[in-house]
């Protein structure tokens, strides 16, 4: 547990009081008339037990013509005398010519963890002046600290089922591939965490849905059940979230709603759908809250959520009158608007990236706690083990005010539970600690064989002396809701399509690596490509299959966010083919001119280069168009020698500016998603042709029809689009 606290004094509202009686300090014959009685207010106060005194501000509105006694009775509101405070007169005096002074009740510090109480205030003034306001609050704070538990998963991508991962825990026999993840696995941790601790929260930090065929085939039906058998108190949107537009988001809210034994609450503050819309049928709030607030032993927290607002208007298909506002200036606001209710304890649920994250921490004053999603985050010590993780779990920062924040993400695909403990006190971080459950099944393998024992026993005894690591058994009532969906998406997903020679890396940006060996920066396909240098060897083959399947089509575009996976050595199913390519995309051809080819290029790139760690997705890869590229330049110089490749002749040759070229994309990139301006603006020309083919099925025919389901293999390293590659941030 890391301890952080930095104390200081935050006051709040919300008393009950009251005034009456008037007292002088003395008759004088020199006592004004009534007409030059200053007017007397007292205001209301609050204060932590431990500063011993409730201080109650008197104002007055022209000087005090004498000086003016002021006498007061503390009476019991929800206090309890004796144990809160010491009942009794108290009593100041205003001097001659003063406009303020105060009165002092004396609190105790009772050293018991409660809820807020109050105290009722009767003050009498002298003669001379006139009462404005007969009554003052008092509200005395418990100062003794909070902690909550959040348990917390981001970016699952409907993948509900295990996947397998090699790990190196330092073996005699060396690395190893286990079962990883899976959401019953993921309520199995949850539920198990939940019956140890005290003041849980479970948190879903975005991206629930689109990945695999659980939602191709269900649309989120698969994904609500199974995050339902968690029951998840907070839900922040994602991006992928509005993939298949508001309605679609709508319905799986509802899926997710369904269950009463579930009460989850989705938050977006910074999405705001138009009343009349199906997020927002009758009210702003019918679908999407700004924030929710929890108690625990009379203290609140509130969890607001926030989505990565650029990425979702431009990446997903939400409706044009749904408005993603700026993410800094939404927490700010709405952080200001529930300390105004006194509520200071404040965690963000953010689907925003965890370089994002950093810095609106950094920009925003009274946050105390990030809970994250988008970028795909892996925290904590479990790089030791050959993952790629990226910084602390928690991560600590300070908020614009100098106070510290605990960051934290729980890497993606249901492989991850996060566990963080925050004390809170007086409205601050105390301290924050936690640990990421990486979800680990009990066989192991190498070479696809079981690993026999006394190895496998000895993996168990590693697996067991690290907190991050743990064989989890799958819960049985989501296993069994699993099961039911399973058997569906098994009668398609296991024809087998065609075959993979060898491992076909995923990879967006080149020099931005997401997975480890095979898949690492040392990658190299039997054709000589190079990961670190070309880019994703499964986002160069689907673009080849693209244009191979439209038959007019010059040359193909993109974007390295589409293509979702590696795809293993192999049989290359349809199930495969699916998970690879997820979305609702089908193969659009655009009529460009050369310069207009250019640009769309420089468009993707640009959208990568204003949010690097947000917008890698973007990122353009090219079928029969190869250029050399580099990131330090300025937007229409970052591609040069650029050259196409002739269908018909096979040989390369200079883009011509000039010429018109056939472009097939997809209808994501054609609609201006990822920023492909220029795309957009040849579709509101008239300049596109949509195929109606399933950019998905497009993949399967390319196999089974070009390939004639044979072996699948990464193409020449001459055939990349990028032939050479300075990164963004070059040494």
């Amino acid at each position: 547990m890391i301890s952080i606290r930095a104390p200081r004094l935050v006051l709040a509202t919300a008393l009950i009081a009251g005034i009456v009686l008037a007292v002088p300090c003395a008759a004088s014959p020199g006592w004004p008339g009534q007409s030059a009685r200053p007017v007397l207010s007292v205001q209301d106060a609050a204060a932590y037990e431990r500063e011993g005194r409730l201080s109650f501000p008197i104002t007055l509105d022209r000087p005090a013509p004498m000086a003016l006694r002021v006498i007061a009775v503390p009476l019991r509101g929800t206090a309890r005398p004796l144990k809160d405070y010491r009942p009794g007169v108290v009593s100041t005096t205003i001097p001659a010519g003063a406009t303020e002074g105060s009165l002092t009740v004396p609190i105790r510090d009772n050293k018991v963890v409660g809820p807020d109480v109050t105290l009722t205030l009767r003050i009498a003034a002298a003669p001379g002046a006139t009462i404005a306001k007969g009554t003052a609050i008092g509200t005395i704070r418990d100062d003794e600290p909070l902690t909550i538990n959040l348990l917390h998963i981001n970016d699952h991508h409907s993948n509900l089922q295990p996947i397998s991962t090699t790990l190196d825990l330092g073996t005699t026999g060396g690395p190893f591939t286990a079962s990883i993840g899976g959401f019953p696995r993921v309520t199995s941790k949850i539920k198990a965490l939940e019956s140890q601790l005290d003041h849980v929260v479970k948190i879903h930090a975005g991206d629930a849905i689109t990945g695999t065929l659980f939602y191709t085939l269900f649309q989120g039906a698969a994904d609500a059940d199974l995050m339902n058998t968690a029951c998840f108190d907070v839900f922040a949107l994602g991006n992928h979230e509005f993939d298949d537009g508001d309605a679609n988001l709508a319905r799986f809210l509802d899926f997710l709603g369904s269950d009463p034994a579930c009460n989850t609450s989705t938050v977006a503050a910074n999405v705001v759908p138009q009343i009349g819309t199906p997020l927002a049928p009758v009210t702003a709030n019918d679908y999407i809250q700004p924030y929710v607030i929890k108690e625990f032993q009379g203290q609140k927290v509130a969890f607001i959520g926030i989505d990565i607002a650029q990425k979702t208007r431009f990446s997903s298909q939400p409706l044009p009158t749904t408005q993603f506002l700026d993410e800094v200036e939404t927490a700010q606001a709405y952080v200001d608007e529930l300390s105004a209710m006194g509520i200071d304890n404040i965690v963000l649920v953010t689907h925003y990236g965890y370089e994002n994250d950093l810095a609106l921490a950094r920009a925003v004053t009274g946050v105390d706690v990030i809970v994250g999603g988008d970028s795909h985050t892996l925290l904590g010590n479990l790089g030791e083990y050959g993952l790629p993780a990226a910084g602390d779990y928690p991560t600590l920062t300070l908020n614009a005010d100098g106070d510290p924040v605990c960051v934290v993400q729980a890497w993606q695909y249901s492989q991850v539970v996060g566990e963080l403990a925050v004390t809170f006190r007086e409205g601050q971080v105390e301290t924050c600690g936690g640990t990421p459950h990486l979800l680990v099944g009990d066989n192991f393998q190498r070479n696809r064989l079981l690993i026999p024992e006394p190895e496998r026993s000895e993996i168990l005894a590693l697996i067991e002396m690290d907190p991050s690591l743990g064989v989890v058994i799958p819960d049985p009532t989501a296993e069994a809701i699993l099961a039911e969906y399973a058997a569906q998406v098994d009668e398609l997903s296991q024809e087998v399509i065609g075959v993979a020679a060898e491992v076909i890396c995923e990879r967006r940006v080149p020099t931005l690596p997401r997975g480890s060996a095979p898949c690492d920066d040392n990658a190299v396909s039997f054709s000589g490509a190079e990961l670190n240098v070309n880019g994703g060897f499964s986002q160069q083959v689907v673009t080849d299959a693209f244009l191979a399947r439209a038959f007019r089509a010059d040359l193909a575009l993109q974007n390295g966010g589409g293509v979702r996976i590696t795809i293993p050595e192999g049989d290359i199913t349809i199930g495969t083919a699916y998970t690879l390519l997820p979305f609702t995309n089908t193969l659009v051809e655009l009529e460009l001119s050369g310069q207009e080819v250019l640009d769309s290029i420089e468009d993707g790139l640009d959208f990568y280069a204003s949010n690097p760690g947000g917008n890698t997705g973007a990122f353009p890869y090219g079928s029969h168009i190869r250029w050399d590229l580099d990131m330090t330049q300025a937007k229409g110089a970052r591609i040069s020698a650029v050259e196409v490749k002739d269908r018909a002749t096979g040989m390369w040759a200079p883009l011509d500016p000039s010429q018109t070229y056939l472009v097939v994309t997809n209808s994501f990139l054609a609609n201006g998603g990822d920023g492909y301006a220029t795309f957009k603006a040849a579709v509101e020309s008239g300049r596109a042709t949509d195929t109606f083919i399933n950019y998905a099925q497009g993949f399967v025919d390319y196999l089974v029809q070009d390939l004639g389901g044979g072996n699948l293999f990464v193409p020449p390293r001459l055939d990349f689009s990028t032939q050479s590659f300075v990164p963004l941030h070059s040494p």
